[in-house]
C-alpha cells in the first residue's frame, strides 16, 4: 500500500522536490542571498513534508485498505466511512451497485425457484400417463413388441426419475432419514425394475451379501444403486453384474462389479463432474454426463466414500464404504 500510494501521489512530490532545487539554485547563484538560511528552509519543508505525508497516509488509505479487506459480499458496513470527496464518491457508486445486485439476486432466485417448481409439477405430471402406459404395455400380446415398448418405457422413466432427483439433491439434507436399510430387498427392486433392460442385453446379477443391513436413507440410496446399475448396464453385454457386501474394520463395503467396456486411466478421476462422458468415445450420444454426477452429490451427505477401479475392455468395479454409526451425529433428522 505505501509504494501504491507513493506512485498515487508522485507528481505532488516530483513538484515539491523540484521547487526545493530551484530554491537551492536560485540561493546558489544570487550572491545577494546567503545559502545557509535556504538549505535552512528547505531541510524544514523536507522535513514537515515527510511528517504531512506520513499523516495523510495514514488517513487516506485507511478507506481504501477496508476496500482490501472487504469479503465482496453484499453486506458493505465493514467497509470504513469515506471522509474525502473522491472516497464518498466510491462509496456511494459501490452502495448503489450493491443494491442492485441484491435485487437482481433475489429476481433470479425467484425465478429459478419458480422455473424449478414447475419443472418438479411437469415430472410428477408425467408420470401419470407412464404410469397408463405401463398398464398398456402390459395388454400387448405380441411379446417381442412388449419387450421393446418397455425398454423405451424404462428409458424414459429413468431420464424423469434423474430429472425429479437432480432437482431435489440441493435440498437433500432436509430430506434424510437414517434407519437400518435391508440391502436385499432394495437391490432386488432396483434389479427388477430394471429387468426388461436386462433381458434386452442378456446381462444377468450374481448377487452375495453378507452384511445385509447398512444405516443409510433408503430412498436416496436406492437411486445411487438406480445410477450405478443403469450405468453398468448400459456398457455391458451378455455378462454378469456382481454384487457383493462384506465387513470390513467396522464398516460396510459394498460393491458393483461389471466386465464391459472399462474406463480409460485417464478418465477416471473425471468421471463424476458434470456433464464428462468420455475422451475415448466422445462421439457416444448414449451418456449424459449426468449420472455419476448425481451419484457423488448425493454420497456426499449419506457419508458413503466411493471408489472406482477400472480398465478398458475389462470392466469397472464401484466400491461403496458405508459410515460407522458415530458418523451420521452430524446429519439432521438422526
Amino acid at each position: 500500500m505505501i509504494k501504491t500510494y507513493i506512485i498515487e501521489r508522485g507528481s505532488w512530490i516530483i513538484l515539491f522536490i523540484a521547487l526545493q532545487l530551484l530554491t537551492l539554485f536560485i540561493g546558489a547563484i544570487d550572491p545577494s542571498i546567503s545559502i545557509r538560511p535556504v538549505i535552512y528552509i528547505v531541510f524544514l519543508s523536507t522535513l514537515i513534508l515527510i511528517l504531512f505525508v506520513v499523516f495523510r497516509y495514514q488517513k487516506e488509505t485507511a478507506f481504501h485498505k477496508s476496500l482490501q479487506t472487504w469479503d465482496r459480499d453484499d453486506d458493505i458496513t465493514d467497509i470504513k466511512k469515506p471522509s474525502s470527496p473522491f472516497e464518498k464518491i466510491v462509496a456511494e457508486r459501490l452502495d448503489e451497485l450493491t443494491t442492485t445486485y441484491k435485487n437482481e439476486i433475489s429476481q433470479h432466485s425467484t425465478e429459478m425457484e419458480l422455473e424449478k417448481d414447475e419443472l418438479l409439477a411437469w415430472v410428477h405430471e408425467v408420470k401419470t400417463p407412464l404410469t397408463a402406459m405401463q398398464l398398456m404395455i402390459d395388454r400387448v400380446e405380441d411379446k417381442s413388441v412388449k419387450q421393446q415398448l418397455r425398454y423405451e418405457w424404462l428409458r424414459i422413466y429413468l431420464l424423469l426419475d434423474q430429472q425429479l432427483h437432480q432437482n431435489r439433491i440441493p435440498f437433500i439434507e432436509n430430506d434424510l432419514y437414517i434407519e437400518e436399510t435391508s440391502l436385499e430387498p432394495l437391490i432386488f427392486q432396483e434389479i427388477k425394475a430394471l429387468q426388461s433392460w436386462c433381458m434386452r442385453k442378456g446381462i444377468g446379477f450374481d448377487v452375495s451379501l453378507q452384511v445385509e443391513e447398512v444405516l443409510t436413507d433408503a430412498k436416496w440410496f436406492a437411486f445411487i444403486i438406480r445410477q450405478l446399475l443403469t450405468n453398468a448396464i448400459k456398457y455391458t453385454e451378455s455378462d454378469d453384474i456382481a454384487i457383493t457386501s462384506y465387513r470390513e474394520h467396522q464398516q460396510t463395503i459394498l460393491i458393483i462389479e461389471d466386465h464391459g467396456r472399462g474406463i480409460d486411466a485417464k478418465d477416471v478421476p473425471r468421471i463424476f463432474d458434470r456433464g464428462f462422458t468420455s475422451t475415448t468415445t466422445h462421439q457416444d450420444t448414449a451418456s449424459s454426463g449426468m449420472g455419476l454426477y448425481l451419484v457423488k452429490n448425493t454420497a456426499k451427505p449419506l457419508h458413503i466414500r466411493i471408489d472406482v477401479q477400472s480398465k478398458p475392455f475389462e470392466g469397472t468395479t464401484f466400491t461403496l464404504t458405508f459410515p460407522s454409526k458415530n458418523e451420521f451425529v452430524t446429519i439432521t433428522g438422526m
